[in-house]
């Protein structure tokens, strides 16, 4: 039977399990996929411990970790045009992807390009989709400045460069260890911590015309004190917060339009994916312990046999 990495409880680690499941069938717009790989993401072992994004269900349970795959199709469920069986494809998946087969509704997936490895193809449809979404939200022109707070995660990675290919000035606030990371992306180095405000005033004199979030709490609120103008503040971190300060959660697009553009990007050179460490299924739960214990640089991802 196709395995699969699960989670049998809501909880803690100690939860989670490497399970055999059947493999599952396509319904109406769905693909059923054979995994290549599957991007993990820091919302992978939230879930585990009961959160939902807004407006979404409860999972039933075992429920499989994972929220970006790609692979090749097996099979196409009614009403489905577009796809085929043999078709390389990424996008989101129903319900988890560290799996050997996932299904994938045809909304949110999208055709791999050819010059595009399966593994930065899983690396795209979280992260980078939200960072594309993030910075086409923000809606500053060429020669604005973005001050990115989480710059060196994965999310922060992406949005980085996307704002770079859009011609705008970035600082980048992350850990001292992630300086020369950071700085690679073309972004100036802001080291995180108390005094953040200071700091951002130094590397950007003329003052930042917007800010794209990826931390929350304190650090958001320094952030906030930076704008003038309120509408430019989007967070990809915490909702209640930014709400209070007067911005706004990114707004996500969800479409297989957006991740078209994302893998253009990545196909133009405008774009690098930054996996920095895979893992077999079998290992799953290291990468989400990598992910999970804040330390990751870059995009973790787990690869899965043919």
């Amino acid at each position: 039977m196709p395995k699969a990495y699960v989670f049998t409880r809501y909880g803690g680690p100690e939860t989670e399990a490497l399970a055999e499941l059947d493999r599952p069938g396509p319904g109406p717009g769905q693909l059923l996929v054979a995994v290549r790989a599957a991007g993990v993401n820091p919302v992978d072992w939230k879930q585990r411990t009961g959160y939902r994004r807004p407006g979404g269900d409860e999972r039933e349970l075992p429920a499989v970790f994972g929220n970006e795959v790609a692979g090749v199709v097996e099979e196409v469920g009614a009403d489905v045009t577009g796809f085929t069986a043999g078709d390389e494809v990424f996008g989101n998946p129903v319900a988890g992807g560290y799996a050997e087969y996932a299904l994938l509704p045809v909304a949110v997936t999208a055709h791999k390009p050819a010059g595009l490895s399966f593994t930065d193809a899983a690396a795209l449809p979280v992260a980078a989709a939200t960072a594309y979404d993030g910075i086409r939200q923000l809606g500053l022109p060429s020669g604005a400045t973005v001050l990115i707070t989480g710059a060196g995660g994965g999310v922060g990675v992406a949005a980085t460069q996307i704002a770079r290919a859009f011609g705008l000035r970035v600082v980048g606030v992350a850990s001292d260890g992630k300086k020369d990371f950071v700085e690679s992306l073309g972004a100036v180095h802001v080291p995180s911590g108390p005094g953040l405000e200071e700091r951002v005033r130094a590397a950007a004199p003329d003052g930042v015309d917007g800010v794209f979030d990826l931390v929350g709490g304190e650090v958001l609120e320094a952030a906030a004190t930076l704008l003038t103008d309120r509408t430019k503040l989007i967070t990809g971190a915490d909702r209640e917060t930014v709400a209070r300060l007067g911005g706004v959660p990114v707004a996500r697009a969800r479409t297989a339009a957006v991740l078209d553009e994302v893998a253009k990007l990545v196909v133009d050179g405008e774009l690098r994916p930054f996996v920095t460490r895979t893992f077999p299924l079998d290992r799953a739960g290291e990468a989400l312990r990598t992910v999970e214990d804040g330390h990751a640089r870059g995009k973790i991802v787990i690869e899965v046999s043919a």
